[in-house]
C-alpha cells in the first residue's frame, strides 16, 4: 500500500549507473504495488554523455515529467551535471551529490571552466534543498574493493527521503538481489553502507 508520493530526477553520465538506480526503484515499487512512472534521457550515446531520468512514484494519475522546483530529491553523480539538475531542486526537498568528476571536452582542452565543490553545494544550498554530499572517495571498502559507486549513492538516498516509508529498504534489497544474483552480496553491502551514511 503506498504511503505517499516522491518524485526524483536523476542526472550523471553514462557509464556511472545513474539509469540503474532509477530502474531498482521502478522495481522495487512494481513488487510493492506503488504506482511508478520511469522517464529516462540520455545526452550522447557513448561513456561520458549526459543522462537524465525522471522517477515519479506513490501517484497514479500524474503525467511522466517533473516540473522545474518540485523534485522531492535530485539525485547527481557528477559535479558539473548538478547544475543542470538544480531546476528541479525543490524547496525543502534534498539534493543528493556524489561528487565525482568527469571533465568535459571543454575542461580538457582548457576552453571551459569546471566548477568548483563549493560553487556547486552553494547553488544547491540557494535552491533551499537540503545537501546530502558523498566524496566518492570515502566510498568504503568491499572484499577489498570500492563499493559500486550508484548502488552506495541509492542506498544514501533511500535514507534521507521517503522512499524509506514509500518502498520499504527490503524491497529495494530484494530488487538489487534479483538484478545482480552473482555479486548480490557485494551490492547489498553497498548499498547498506550508503543508507547508513
Amino acid at each position: 500500500m503506498s504511503r505517499g508520493t516522491c518524485d526524483i530526477v536523476l542526472i550523471g553520465v553514462g557509464g556511472q549507473g545513474i539509469l540503474t538506480i532509477g530502474e531498482i526503484l521502478l522495481d522495487a515499487a512494481v513488487a510493492r504495488g506503488v504506482p511508478a512512472t520511469f522517464s529516462p534521457t540520455k545526452g550522447m550515446a557513448q561513456r561520458g554523455g549526459f543522462v537524465k531520468a525522471e522517477l515519479r512514484l506513490g501517484a497514479a494519475d500524474v503525467g511522466p515529467r517533473i516540473r522545474a522546483g518540485a523534485a522531492d530529491a535530485v539525485v547527481s553523480m557528477e559535479r558539473s551535471e548538478s547544475l543542470k539538475g538544480l531546476q528541479f531542486a525543490k524547496q525543502g526537498g534534498v539534493f543528493v551529490l556524489y561528487d565525482a568528476v568527469w571533465e568535459p571536452t571543454g575542461v580538457m582542452l582548457g576552453v571551459d571552466e569546471y566548477p568548483t565543490r563549493e560553487r556547486v553545494l552553494e547553488a544547491i544550498a540557494a535552491t533551499g534543498a537540503r545537501s546530502v554530499f558523498l566524496d566518492p572517495d570515502a566510498r568504503p571498502a568491499i572484499g577489498g574493493k570500492p563499493a559500486s559507486p550508484n548502488v552506495f549513492t541509492l542506498g544514501a538516498l533511500v535514507a534521507v527521503t521517503a522512499l524509506v516509508d514509500l518502498l520499504g529498504a527490503d524491497a529495494v534489497e530484494k530488487a538489487i538481489a534479483v538484478r545482480w544474483p552473482r555479486a548480490a552480496e557485494a551490492n547489498l553491502a553497498a548499498f547498506r553502507f550508503g543508507l547508513g551514511s
